[in-house]
């Protein structure tokens, strides 16, 4: 096999959280476009039909199934369905999160247990299922984030907090199933892309981080994608437990 050759995925099959906007889509059609079919989760259905129609105009299969990983029921009812529409599931992104940012002695149990819930509790619980049925081979992303890693400003103690715990089931996964299970479990960290999460900051908020950027400029959802399908597949078949950062330099400023 051509190091070339080592980034394509035909015959695998591929589930992603989250897809239903923003880097869950670009997620979905890198993994297309490299010959994935693809199992695409959200809590809204309704918006899954857009990307399963970008993953179908990339000639691979689609299938959608509404989930919330937050109830680890859910999750299982998820693989579940994929194991029955494709047979196998190799691939897994657990890309589904959402972003919260609260003062430390305001925020309230609900507001920090949906942060938990969603970010941290839902890759726990959607890897589990994956990891009972995934055969030797098969590859686990977690999308933790720089706020696991450092600050970045604002108060966001338990998104932070779910996203470094991200990074320690990662680590504890890959060492559980490397050689028990042969699959490989790593984590991407990104920096700031532009989606609809970003959308929530006020236009001061990102200008005052860009003398952290050290490339300059936020991230493209396209060079994020990239570095998921490299550790997806078998270019990266040596690699697991790490988290790899993507962020423009953010991190070492």
């Amino acid at each position: 096999m051509s190091v070339l050759e080592s980034f394509r995925l035909e015959g695998r099959t591929a589930i992603v959280t989250g897809a239903s906007s923003g880097l869950g889509v670009a997620f979905a059609r890198a993994l297309a476009e490299a010959g994935a079919d693809v199992v695409l989760a959200a809590r809204r259905a309704d918006k899954l039909d857009d990307t399963a129609r970008i993953v179908r105009a990339a000639g691979r299969r689609a299938f959608t199934v509404a989930t919330d990983i937050a109830d680890p029921g859910q999750c299982s009812d998820l693989v579940d369905a994929a194991m029955t529409e494709f047979g196998r599931g190799d691939i897994l992104v657990n890309n589904a999160g959402i972003a919260t940012a609260y003062p430390a002695t305001r925020e309230t149990r609900h507001q920090f247990r949906s942060a938990i819930d969603t970010n941290l509790n839902g890759a726990y619980w959607t890897s589990q299922a994956c990891g009972r049925v995934m055969r030797p081979g098969s590859s686990i992303v977690n999308i933790s984030s720089i706020l696991g890693l450092t600050t970045a400003g604002l108060p966001q103690a338990a998104y932070s907090a779910s996203k470094a715990g991200v990074i320690g089931l990662t680590r504890d996964r890959a060492q559980q199933w490397g050689t028990r299970k042969g699959i490989r479990v790593n984590a991407i960290a990104p920096g700031f892309f532009a989606t609809e999460m970003t959308d929530q900051y006020h236009d001061r908020y990102l200008e005052t981080l860009a003398s952290r950027m050290v490339l300059g400029r936020t991230g493209e959802s396209s060079e994020l994608a990239a570095t998921l399908i490299w550790l997806v597949s078998a270019a990266a078949g040596y690699v697991t437990g790490q988290t790899i950062v993507v962020d423009g330099g953010v991190t070492i400023t």
